[in-house]
């Protein structure tokens, strides 16, 4: 197997080197073939990825043959879907490189999609929602609907593995009403997906009807390699409704498909039900076995889903009866890693997630076992103090939450009277023109260059020209043509402010008319915001709007909807 692999991963790069060099020669029965007939042949040997590649490789040669963009770009898609991970991304930005030479704003964001989903099969979650937002901004701009409704479809799995469920569903329903009479795998995958979040809402009857639904519409569109994964569904369905024979029975029907398909994902999830089910029977032996290939799948593909975590915790318990500390401390360190994992992924996951074991309790758990292997002397010292040092840690807690709520309640009381001031400046501005005062002259520069340079600082601002990214003192005062020096002093003479302060203060002006102008861009993301005003990160942002404003951004927007302004 793994021969056969390495013969593929050879194949693929030289198939991809040969097709960008001009090198690789067509079979001579299939020169003159067309799109439609080799992408047939592909899908049809697809699983058989050394044969379909064949036909891959002279799809894409034949687009770049012809220049032809967005087949060049279906090419590379193709060969993506038959490749090892390690070429996949490689395929992706091949994809992208070539959107942007076409110009057109539906290949660009599907070759970004595409890039997302990639990073998605990795579980790579943080990187596959900036493609799909990267996707949104060019899909947005074209009247593709399948294309809209793809990005829907990738961001709603995204929310469903950072626990937004309820969106989730608002934007699998959107789907499923857009792909039933049009694209039948996406019908179904959206189906999967929806089953999936009633079981996490808890509505396990829902959760049944859609798997039911799903395999019965299989069955009409011919596509019953889906029929394992609604069945792998039902039975996570069953571990909840406490059904435990029924839920290992549907996930072991399912494992077939799904290890043959290398989906580790739902490999591992269906191993940690499983395990589950067998832990609710009272068969701890055989529950440990399952929770072992879960932690397997941890350490090669560094998969975890937050609900998965419980596997280490349950190693734990398992482990403590069995006396076997060396487990338990191995155990302990996985539970730490995954911790680490999910905090890095996405800090919601942490704070949603009912621990039994948090990051603190777990290292004083990992010294409390080494102690109590050294002496026995140790451990009754430490029961002694526990409870003293249990106190001492709900005293601190308590602590940090006053002192927590005190410091919110009053940067919240700053935020209302900062808020206040910046509303009647708008206000105040927007009904008259204030005074200019008068200045002395500029003593070293010359009262036509200063003139010159305060006119190209009107059209600039009239312009909108600071909503472009980069701007600096060389590249504005290149712009202006003249030298870094006259501008600065003529924006510290004129504006009262250095080259950074200016164009943040600029763009944040601009972002404060937009919302108050306009409600729709009140439920923008922040990363979206900073696109609009021009700031080359969200971070950058955030900070020039508190220090222009004395408030947050998420602050001025609550009261905006309040105030339905």
């Amino acid at each position: 197997m793994k021969r056969q692999n390495l013969l593929l991963l050879f194949l693929l790069f030289y198939g991809a080197v040969s097709a960008q060099k001009s090198t690789y020669s067509a079979p001579d029965s299939l020169k003159n073939k067309d799109y439609d007939y080799l992408d047939d042949r592909f899908y049809e040997l697809k699983r058989d990825s050394s044969r379909a590649s064949v036909y891959a490789f002279t799809f894409l040669y034949k687009a770049k043959k012809e220049q032809n963009w967005k087949e060049i770009i279906n090419g590379y898609q193709n060969l993506m879907l038959i490749s090892p991970e390690k070429l996949r991304l490689t395929y992706t930005d091949s994809m992208i490189y070539v959107s942007k030479k076409s110009k057109d704003d539906a290949l660009i964001g599907s070759a970004y999609l595409s890039k997302g989903t990639a990073y998605y099969g990795m579980k790579l979650h943080q990187q596959a929602m900036d493609n799909y937002l990267t996707a949104n901004s060019y899909i947005s701009k074209t009247k593709d609907q399948y294309l809209v409704h793809k990005v829907k479809y990738c961001i709603a799995l995204t929310k469903f593995y950072i626990g937004f469920y309820d969106e989730a569903v608002s934007l699998l329903q959107e789907c499923i009403e857009y792909y039933k009479e049009r694209n039948p795998r996406p019908y179904l995958n959206t189906l999967h997906s929806l089953g999936l979040c009633y079981n996490k809402l808890g509505n396990y009857g829902k959760c049944t009807e859609i798997n039911e639904l799903g395999s019965v519409e299989s069955k009409r569109l011919k596509i019953e390699e889906m029929i394992p994964y609604f069945n792998h569904s039902e039975g996570i369905n069953e571990y909840f409704k406490k059904n435990y024979g029924a839920s290992i029975k549907h996930i072991e029907s399912s494992m077939e498909t799904i290890n043959k398909n290398n989906d580790f994902a739902n490999e591992a999830i269906g191993y940690f039900y499983m395990g589950k089910s067998y832990w609710s029977l009272q068969q701890k032996e055989k529950a440990a076995q399952y929770f072992v290939k879960v932690d397997k799948i941890f350490n090669d593909k560094k998969y975890l889903r937050p609900d998965l975590r419980q596997s280490f915790e349950l190693m734990i318990s398992y482990y403590k009866t069995k006396k076997d500390i060396d487990k338990q401390l191995y155990y302990i360190d996985q539970l730490l890693k995954a911790d680490t994992l999910l905090r890095e992924t996405n800090q919601y996951i942490i704070g949603k997630i009912h621990k039994q074991y948090d990051t603190k309790e777990l290292i004083l758990e990992k010294e409390r076992i080494a102690k109590e292997n050294e002496s026995i002397t140790a451990e009754l010292l430490w029961e002694k103090y526990y409870d003293l040092i249990f106190a001492g840690i709900i005293l601190i807690l308590f602590i940090v939450t006053v002192t927590i709520t005190y410091r919110h309640y009053k940067t919240r009381k700053t935020y209302s009277k900062n808020y206040q001031m910046l509303m009647q400046e708008l206000d105040t501005a927007k009904g008259s023109t204030k005074a200019k005062i008068k200045k002395a002259p500029l003593k070293n520069i010359s009262p036509d260059t200063t003139a010159h340079l305060l006119k190209h600082l009107e059209n600039f601002e009239k312009e909108n020209r600071f909503l472009e990214k980069d701007w600096n003192l060389t590249s504005l005062s290149t712009a202006f043509k003249t030298n870094p020096k006259y501008l600065a002093s003529v924006l510290d003479h004129s504006r009262d402010k250095g080259i950074t302060e200016y164009i943040n203060s600029l763009r944040i002006d601009y972002i404060l008319y937009l919302l108050r102008k306009e409600s729709k861009f009140r439920n923008y993301t922040y990363a979206a915001l900073a696109e609009e005003a021009g700031f080359s990160t969200t971070e950058r942002f955030t900070k020039a709007f508190l220090a222009s404003t004395g408030i947050s951004p998420t602050y001025f927007i609550e009261k905006l909807k309040k105030e339905k302004l």
